[in-house]
């Protein structure tokens, strides 16, 4: 009986899996319509950069300007999904991108499994932005997969005046965690979640197998179908050197 109900529970599954694969569209930079895998990952491109954007210009809960300038990477998982019984935990599929001498390298695709956050009522899914601090924080995501608070401090970032009134995020933490549901803060602790290489659209976007290494350094190939989410990081850090420059 439990083998029967097992069954029947996997086949709606599976077609709810594929039909959400078939009705992905989107449009590529050069106007062309994809479909399935790779318009997913471009929804998801463009959805991280305009996540960033909005919290970048929340009113008073924004990214500290320090914080950005201290930066070497920036992470942006567009809706973590809450557990449920098709997961069995947190989980969210996300973009990264590295400074290089070049400016910010193209997006290396991962996973993220993991993490627990408050039983707000109809709180289903999260917006995650991770800022990888310093070199450290640089070679954690260099790995090949990692562990966040085993293998990679993690905390909560300060928002606001946090930054200026104390050092301490500068000096303990490696990766630094901002977090948002419909324009709202939302707690979230992301230790012992794994965070892992996303081959699948790694290798269908670059239409190769890319290390991750390889793209964040600057080494990899390019898509340009990444312009519009590397215009938005690079609209936020630029208003964070452009503050740092002039000392406010």
């Amino acid at each position: 009986m439990k083998k029967i109900y097992a069954a029947l529970l996997a086949v709606p599954l599976v077609v709810w899996m594929g039909g959400c694969s078939q009705h992905h569209v989107a449009t590529t930079a050069s106007g062309k319509t994809v479909y399935g895998e790779q318009a997913q990952i471009i929804e998801r491109l463009r959805n991280a950069g305009e996540d960033l954007k909005q919290l970048m210009n929340a009113p008073d809960s924004a990214i500290p300007q320090d914080v950005l300038a201290d930066a070497k990477c920036v992470a942006v998982v567009p809706d973590m999904v809450k557990g449920g019984f098709v997961f069995g935990a947190n989980h969210g599929r996300g973009v990264a991108t590295c400074r290089t001498g070049n400016g910010w390298s193209q997006p290396a695709f991962f996973a993220i499994t993991g993490g627990t956050w408050g039983a707000q009522i109809g709180l289903e899914s999260v917006d995650l932005v991770m800022v990888f601090l310093g070199d450290a924080g640089m070679q954690q995501l260099l790995q090949s997969q990692f562990k966040l608070g085993a293998e990679a401090g993690v905390a909560a970032g300060p928002l606001g005046r946090e930054a200026q009134a104390s050092t301490d995020w500068k000096m303990k933490d490696k990766i630094l965690v901002y977090s948002r549901t419909k324009g709202l803060f939302a707690g979230i602790d992301l230790s012992g979640a794994a965070v892992k290489p996303d081959d699948d659209s790694t290798r269908a976007y670059y239409e190769r197998p890319v290390a991750p290494s390889e793209v964040l350094t600057g080494k990899g190939p390019r898509n340009n179908n990444s312009d519009l989410f590397l215009a938005n990081v690079r609209e936020a850090f630029r208003e964070a050197k452009a503050k740092g420059t002039s000392g406010n």
